[in-house]
């Protein structure tokens, strides 16, 4: 999250691939799992402090997103333009969140999700050009279509994956956070659009300076194509990302008891607001299985309904007992 997202870039450009790829994948997503179980849960009762403290975050992610896009499209590194393109997808993730709405919450951890898969891709495939080239400067390349078919293709889908291209995981994650986001506020909502033009326009102009155009540096002429590890490792990836982006119906399923369990511990007022009756949102309901939260026997335990000082009152004598026996 935009400021303290200084350290990101350098991490992952000092990184070898299998690091830049757990770190994308993984390690990021340990700071997002802290806003959802930590944060979230810390945030003031009190609805005016509490929406403060959301506006503050909320612009704080707009930056990133827009931020972080703007950088890209200034960047020589393949790896670090990357790197910048994780500040701008996680500015996604933390608007989602602090939407405090189920739209936005479920959308957030499916794009952390779809952040892993879409930006480890990238990673594992500016790995494949270090590897054959050991250089990662975009003016090194150019053309590289002709030479590796097989590798534009799956570079192709992973750029598109990352973009958010409709069929693929991006968009269903974009797409519900835009969702969560707008029923917050119209302007937020239309701020994050120009993040997302601004993804596209790094990612498809940095798809188009390495793969189009004539080989114009001899070296890369013949460069060699996937091998049977690459594929092995990159394959799998796409598989993903279309079935995310064809049908991500068992991800929400597992998301929305939860997802509406801390919308309702963290934003009590939604379920009763205009909001959420005009897009259908309910109420989590306690399964019929579940045991009723009863108030405490007072037959089985005679302290249980009684106040404090009269179970300290109580419990004197035996503490006097206890210290005469020692």
């Amino acid at each position: 999250m935009f400021p303290f997202h200084t350290w990101l870039p350098d991490a992952h450009t000092e990184a070898p691939t299998a690091g830049s790829v757990i770190l994308a994948g993984v390690l990021l997503k340990m700071g997002t799992y802290g806003f959802i179980r930590f944060s979230l849960p810390l945030l003031p009762t009190d609805a005016v402090a509490r929406q403060h403290i959301v506006n503050i975050l909320m612009v704080l992610s707009i930056i990133g997103i827009i931020y972080g896009a703007l950088v890209c499209m200034m960047q020589k590194d393949m790896k670090k333009l990357i790197a910048y393109s994780s500040v701008s997808h996680l500015g996604f993730c933390t608007l989602g969140i602090f939407a405090l709405n189920p739209h936005g919450l479920s959308g957030s951890v499916i794009q952390q999700i779809n952040h892993g898969i879409s930006t480890g891709a990238l990673f594992l495939i500016v790995g494949v050009l270090y590897e054959r080239r050991h250089t990662r400067l975009i003016s090194e390349y150019g053309g590289l279509s002709t030479p590796m078919p097989s590798f534009a293709a799956i570079y192709l889908i992973a750029t598109l994956s990352s973009l958010g291209l409709p069929l693929l995981n991006g968009f269903i994650g974009e797409f519900t956070i835009l969702s969560g986001v707008f029923q917050v506020s119209f302007r937020w909502t239309a701020w994050a659009v120009v993040g997302i033009v601004l993804g596209a326009a790094y990612l498809l102009w940095l798809y188009q300076r390495v793969m189009f155009g004539p080989v114009t540096n001899p070296v890369n002429e013949h460069l060699p194509d996937l091998n049977l590890r690459e594929y092995a490792t990159l394959v799998p990836l796409m598989l993903l990302a279309f079935w995310i982006g064809i049908y991500p119906k068992p991800l929400f399923r597992v998301l929305d008891v939860p997802v509406r369990q801390i919308v309702q511990q963290v934003n009590p007022g939604y379920y009763n607001s205009a909001t959420a009756q005009r897009w259908g949102e309910k109420a989590p309901v306690v399964a019929a299985n579940e045991p009723a939260r009863t108030k405490p026997d007072a037959t089985r335990n005679p302290f249980a309904l009684a106040p404090a000082p009269v179970i300290a009152a109580s419990a004197a004598p035996v503490a006097a007992t206890a210290a005469e026996k020692r």
